[in-house]
């Protein structure tokens, strides 16, 4: 009995350990949930105040993607967005990045209507860039898969505008 009992305490503890190892495992990765898809390498924020908080405190533009999981717009758009090496680099590099499935209460973020997928940038003044657009005159802030080049040339904008007016 002795034995029985010592051999079934060590299979308990071998599972518990594994389990422990797959927790801790886990909570390694956790922070790329935030990034749902749209760059593992990235850091992502997690709600728009404290990504304003970061922008302040960091002097880096805040970038803002609007996105629903079930919008084949967004999906197309995340996939080049994650693609894109030099995108990726910037985001992680030079700006405080946010992607969310919910508007914020910043009526600010959505100048235009409150449609999906939109990118938006706020300046580390906290000031929405509203000048920083896409190539769609009925949805400015919106981005398709074939405008990575575009919003390239936007992320750099949005970097060149705090240099100039600070």
């Amino acid at each position: 009995i002795m034995l029985h009992s010592t051999l079934a305490l060590s299979l308990l503890l071998i599972a518990v350990t594994s389990n422990l190892a797959m927790a801790i495992k886990k909570e390694k990765r956790a922070p790329q949930t935030l990034s749902r898809g749209w760059g593992d390498e990235i850091t992502w924020v997690q709600t728009y105040e404290e990504g304003l908080y970061q922008a302040k405190k960091s002097n880096k533009p805040l970038m803002v993607i609007h996105h629903l999981e079930d919008c084949q717009y967004c999906q197309a758009l995340k996939k080049a967005f994650a693609e894109n090496e030099e995108i990726q680099e910037m985001a992680q590099n030079n700006f405080i990045m946010l992607n969310l499935m919910h508007e914020t209460t910043d009526k600010n973020l959505s100048p235009d209507g409150q449609y999906v997928p939109r990118i938006m940038f706020v300046d580390p003044s906290l000031t929405v860039r509203a000048d920083i657009t896409g190539r769609y005159s009925n949805r400015l802030y919106t981005y398709e898969p074939q405008d990575m080049v575009f919003l390239i040339e936007n992320m750099k904008k949005a970097l060149r505008l705090i240099q100039t007016e600070l």
